[in-house]
Order: structure tokens, then C-alpha cells, then sequence
């Protein structure tokens, strides 16, 4: 079968390689969208943590059921998701109901290989229904699931003021489910074009640019003064995360969803005398895509509107660097396959 390899930071080469063959408590795929994402992009320019080369990418997949091991409630043919990460079931993460933080997790195109190929085998359990969702659909839940689980981890209450930081599709998912739990959402980006989505798009009521205004003066007059109660990093940029904390009311939640590769410094004045909850948020669960794959069958979400390029499974390896280039305007790149 035909792969896309990122052989080293910087280089895709289609090669042949073997077509997965069927094991016990698994699964065989044949990919139909591949959505590429921040996690792609990093690895391509090789700054994605827990990461090797060479490695075939690609995550957020839509598919078709080739083949399975044994009746596990899924037919050939059946249009489907994944969640791509591969949790061992047995450790204290997994044992407390949170393998989205397994402590040998194994996400797929990161440390085993993905989606960018013909076919893939993955474990029967992470398989998940379309529930009659197209592929361009499903392959957008996963990254809406990382959002939806930030949401969630950060306890979002009706009528707070939360502030997501960056406006990329994993910022645009989280704005979306801060929103549907009844949060007043502001964004703040430095990219115009993606601040104009957020509101001529998303209607999300209140749009930032630091290098364009005070920030937190316009943050003040928006909160009357108290500052968000949860600001949320979805850039996985170092600086944005350290300068974070300033945007946060005391007593607040930080919610770092976004990944970068090195140490992130806070001031501990500033974050002692907020009392400030710091938290992580990996991946999703289970729960999380379900409540995606709701939403977006109630009509709360219509994330189709977030692809703003397509191409071709065999055009991904020259087209890539265009998608790199922030005067392009990618919000969300889809690649397509017969």
C-alpha cells in the first residue's frame, strides 16, 4: 500500500509499504479524510514532543471498516471513527477512568504510525459509530473532542468570562464547547483572518489582538474589571503560555490544552496570589467524542465550515509547505481519498 512518510523534519516521501494484516482485538481501516492538524504541523517541522522519525502522521481519520476480529457491533463497509490513542488498560490513569493520560499511551502518528496510507489496523475498542455523520464529519470530531475535553476538565460554568488563547482549530473547537456550556468566550489570536472567523462565523461576542490593542485593558472593560475566570492556551506556544497567567482573574482556572516541547515558566507571585488552578488537559475519552458526534448531530456545531482547503492524498507531499505559510489562511487542511 502507499504511505506518506516524514522521514525527518521537513521531508514527506510516498513509499510502498506493507498493508497491515488482521490481528486478535483488531480492527483494519481503509482511510477516507485525513484532517491535518497542529500536531502534524509540529511534527513536520520538528518540534512535536514524544516524537521519532521516521513516522507516518495523520490522526483525525474517517474510514471505512475493512475487516475485524471477530462480531464486535460494526459491519464491512461501515463508515466509522477511531480514537486514535492506544491505552494500556491496566496502569492508575486507565484504572481511574482516564486513559486519555495513559501512562504508556501510544496516540496513532505520534508514537505508532497513522492514518496517512491506504489502510491502518487499530484496536476494536477504539472504534466509534458515525451515528450517520459524511466523513469530512468524523474526521473533524477528534480534534473537536480535544476542545470538548478542555471544557470539561476546566469545570466551565453558565455566564463566566473564559478567554481562549489562539484561534486555531483546536482554539475554535474549545470556543465552541465554552459556548454551549453558557460561557461568555473572547479570542484572542494575532491573526486577523482567524479572529474574523471567530466572529463573523462562530458569533463568538468579543475578539482580541494583542499586537493591535492593550489586551488586558480590553479584557477589564470586558469582565467590568474582574478579568476571565478561565483562560485557556490552545496555541502550544512557549511565550503565550508563559504570559498567560497575566489575562486570568484571581481566583481562576489556566488550562494549558496546547503542547510545546519545552519548559514553561510562570511568576509564582503572580500565580500565588490568584490562587491559580493550573491544569493540563490530554486528549479526550470516549465521553468526549460521543458528545461531539451529539452535538454536531444537534446542529450546536456545524464544523464543516472550519475546512478551508482540500487536496488529494497523492498531492499532501507538495502542497504541505503552502499549508505552512500563515498568508494562506488554513484553518482546517483536509486530505481526501478514493
Amino acid at each position: 500500500m502507499k504511505a506518506l512518510i516524514c522521514s525527518r523534519p521537513g521531508t514527506f516521501e510516498y513509499n510502498d509499504v506493507p498493508a497491515p494484516v488482521l490481528q486478535p482485538g483488531h480492527a483494519i481501516l481503509k482511510i477516507k479524510r485525513i484532517g491535518i492538524c497542529g500536531t502534524d504541523l509540529h511534527a513536520y517541522r520538528g518540534t512535536q514532543p514524544y516524537f521519532n522519525y521516521p513516522r507516518i502522521l495523520g490522526h483525525e481519520l474517517a474510514a471505512d471498516l475493512l475487516d475485524a476480529d471477530g462480531p464486535i457491533g460494526f459491519v464491512p463497509g461501515e463508515t466509522l471513527t477511531f480514537i486514535p490513542y492506544f491505552s494500556c488498560g491496566t496502569c492508575i490513569a486507565c484504572r481511574n477512568g482516564k486513559p486519555n493520560c495513559c501512562a504508556t499511551i501510544q496516540v496513532c502518528g505520534v508514537h505508532v504510525d497513522g492514518g496517512m496510507a491506504d489502510y491502518l489496523s487499530v484496536p476494536e475498542a477504539t472504534l466509534v459509530k458515525s451515528e450517520g455523520l459524511g466523513y469530512d464529519e468524523l474526521a473533524l470530531v477528534e480534534p473537536l473532542a480535544i476542545g470538548a475535553h478542555g471544557i470539561r476538565r476546566a469545570g466551565i460554568m453558565k455566564d463566566e468570562f473564559v478567554l481562549v488563547v489562539g484561534a486555531g482549530p483546536i482554539g475554535l473547537g474549545t470556543m465552541e464547547f465554552a459556548r454551549i456550556a453558557g460561557a461568555n468566550v473572547i479570542a484572542m489570536d494575532f491573526n486577523e483572518t482567524r479572529l474574523a472567523f471567530c466572529k463573523n462565523s462562530m458569533n463568538i461576542p468579543y475578539t482580541i489582538n494583542p499586537s493591535e490593542e492593550d489586551a488586558i485593558k480590553r479584557l477589564e472593560e470586558i469582565t467590568n474589571g474582574d478579568m476571565p475566570t478561565v483562560v485557556i492556551d490552545a496555541t502550544g506556544n512557549r511565550k503565550a503560555i508563559n504570559s498567560g497567567l497575566q489575562y486570568l482573574a484571581h481566583g481562576g482556572r489556566y488550562v494549558l490544552i496546547g503542547l510545546q516541547r519545552e519548559e514553561f515558566c510562570l511568576s509564582h507571585p503572580e500565580f500565588h496570589k490568584r490562587e491559580t488552578t493550573l491544569m493540563s488537559s490530554r486528549n479526550a475519552t470516549r465521553q468526549d467524542f460521543e458528545h461531539v458526534i451529539h452535538t454536531i448531530k444537534a446542529g450546536l456545531i456545524s464544523p464543516l465550515r472550519y475546512i478551508t482547503h482540500r487536496a488529494q492524498f497523492d498531492a499532501v507531499k507538495d502542497i504541505f509547505e503552502e499549508w505552512l505559510d500563515p498568508s494562506a489562511g488554513v484553518i482546517k487542511a483536509m486530505v481526501e481519498k478514493d
